[in-house]
């Protein structure tokens, strides 16, 4: 039986940072990924935010990743030259009424260190987003928009450099708890499975991530590592209007996520998105359908009046892998060595959706940490 040092399951944004951090030092590591390139789900159907560190609690992984993820990623975008841009973003208060959110919000990003925040009067506003309506806005400079597709080509070149390779087209079915290690079961797109021996596995397999953590043995319902996949549509505005903002335009967020916010993008365009609906894993489908631009129109003419409904059109989708289930409150990242459940070597990574492509090169140097902890 093959024999590897360190199993990667998923080459998504978060597979490659972790490869690009845990690769070299003579290690043998090995990126699975089930598709036929890299960054094919949720990595590349996204907003393409580089998020401060506003929405999330103190002293949470989200709070600290983001926010350390933010620095990191504007350092290797100028140097590897990845296309990005600071644009700054507005979250908008429409009344009096949602001005303690507005408040709560910019509170909740000082103390996560975010050190730009602050909160315009409506004047204000319209000196930045001349067509958008609102009360007030909090502002925060610093968010801005990134080439995620580019980011993912200089983190796996990355990871190779440092000898790391990758097998596309195939998919990592489970691993089994033997001395020393992990048998690991794959499968490729023939249908032909094996087997092989690894010392370690890091499991960023996304919304797929709780069925690996099973297969090794651990109780996901005990633990609380249920993934529910959350459909994510976006609606794309004519480029006629696409000029009608300047910056990222949000609403206050709700229960579920960041809510319907207006996302310029490096080409000049601007999308509407996503909406949130919980989806049946067995039943994922990536169409956007003409019956949701109604919800859409309504929702972004909110923000911005001057839209039409046939101003906008259908665009992309994508799943996040949320650790909540419906009516369920927020939960944080899950980024654990699991050797304190009885399986030493097996790190894993559930419920990494926003501010997931942020946080990424974070993300990494926090496992690379773990993984030298056992890989002395």
């Amino acid at each position: 039986m093959d024999t590897i040092d360190i199993t990667i399951i998923g080459a998504g944004v978060i597979g490659l940072a972790v490869a690009s951090c845990v690769a070299g030092k003579g290690r043998s590591v090995f990126i699975f990924e089930k598709n036929g390139s890299f960054g094919q789900e949720a990595s590349s159907r996204n907003s393409e935010v580089i998020h401060a560190g506003i929405y999330y609690p103190a002293h949470s992984l989200k709070a600290k990743m983001c926010v350390e993820g933010k620095h990191l990623l504007c350092e290797l975008c100028e140097a590897a030259h990845i296309p990005h841009k600071r644009i700054g973003k507005v979250i908008v208060a429409r009344d009096v009424a949602e001005i303690p959110l507005i408040e709560s919000l910019m509170r909740r990003g000082k103390n996560n260190g975010v050190d730009d925040l602050c909160i315009i009067d409506k004047r204000a506003l319209n000196r930045l987003e001349p067509h958008v309506c609102g009360f007030c806005a909090l502002h925060s400079p610093s968010t801005g928009i990134i080439d995620s597709h580019r980011l993912m080509q200089v983190l796996l070149s990355k990871a190779t450099e440092r000898e790391a390779d990758i097998l596309y087209g195939v998919e990592v079915l489970g691993a089994e708890k033997v001395h020393a290690g992990y048998v690991v079961r794959s499968r490729n797109m023939q249908g032909d499975e094996s087997s092989f021996f690894s010392r370690m596995v890091i499991n960023c397999a996304g919304i797929n991530a709780d069925t690996i953590t099973q297969s090794v043995g651990i109780n996901v319902q005990q633990a609380g590592y249920v993934v529910y996949p959350c459909k994510g549509e976006y609606f794309r505005v004519n480029a006629e209007k696409a000029s009608l903002i300047n910056r990222l335009v949000y609403p206050v967020p709700d229960a579920v996520s960041l809510g319907m916010h207006l996302t310029p993008d490096l080409a000049g365009g601007v999308r509407i998105g996503p909406n949130a609906t919980y989806v049946d894993r067995n039943h994922i489908m990536y169409d956007v359908g003409e019956q949701q631009r109604k919800e859409f129109f309504t929702l972004a003419q909110r923000l911005v009046p001057s839209l039409e409904e046939e101003d906008i059109f259908p665009d992309t989708a994508g799943i996040r892998a949320k650790l909540q289930g419906p009516g369920d409150e927020i939960r944080d990242f899950v980024i654990a060595h699991e050797d304190k459940k009885g399986f030493p070597g097996f790190i894993n990574l559930l419920g990494i959706e926003s501010p997931g492509l942020t946080a990424s090169l974070a993300i990494g140097k926090y496992v690379g940490t773990m993984v030298n902890e056992v890989l002395h």
